[in-house]
């Protein structure tokens, strides 16, 4: 099958076939917002870094002991690059993938993943219960409480940041740019609008 460059409208219409948990599509909104703004800092193709940031969890939910492994399958069957299909495979490196991320949009995928929920966890039990008023030390703080959004790997944000090359507080303040441009998409407006 040809490849093609697939759209933004396309990768959503892919995600909703294969997710019907909202907060598995707020995750993946999350994602992609934050890739797109990892890619606009860095010069890079906000489109391509997007769409695979919103696609990286879609066999998560109907597959989820297959992780990684059946994205590779859908996608491919979809038509989606091979570049593409290897990033998606790479945010799982370690875990259910050995695909190990290479590339600034490979490693920044693996880095903020994770880091998302972390964040909009934060955000939630901040009183505002928004993104809009939050900073990397909200997050920072909750870091260091191991029992605060205990289902965080920690270690894959540390391992991530490391893979950047950039310290922690700027990947959180990053994360949070990025999530701040669909807080009202992924419920975290909250009353500082």
């Amino acid at each position: 099958m040809d490849t093609h460059t697939p759209s933004r409208q396309e990768a959503l219409e892919l995600l909703r076939r294969y997710t019907a948990n909202e907060s598995l599509i707020r995750h993946a909104l999350a994602v992609e917002a934050v890739m797109r703004h990892m890619a606009r800092k860095n010069g890079e193709d906000e489109d391509a870094w997007g769409v695979i940031g919103l696609v990286h969890d879609l066999d998560y939910e109907r597959f989820p002991e297959e992780h990684c492994r059946k994205s590779r399958e859908l996608l491919r069957a979809a038509g989606w690059p091979e570049d593409y299909i290897r990033a998606v495979a790479s945010h799982g490196w370690g875990l259910c993938s050995d695909v190990r991320p290479r590339s600034l949009l490979e490693r920044t995928l693996y880095a903020v993943d994770e880091l998302t929920g972390l964040v909009a966890a934060s955000a939630l039990v901040r009183p505002s219960r928004s993104i809009l008023d939050m900073d990397a030390g909200s997050v920072l703080r909750k870091w260091k409480d191991k029992r605060f959004a205990a289902g965080v790997d920690r270690e894959i944000i540390g391992t991530g940041a490391a893979l950047l090359g950039t310290g922690l507080p700027q990947l959180i303040t990053d994360t949070i740019m990025g999530m701040r441009t669909v807080a009202g998409e992924i419920g975290l407006e909250g009353s500082a609008r």
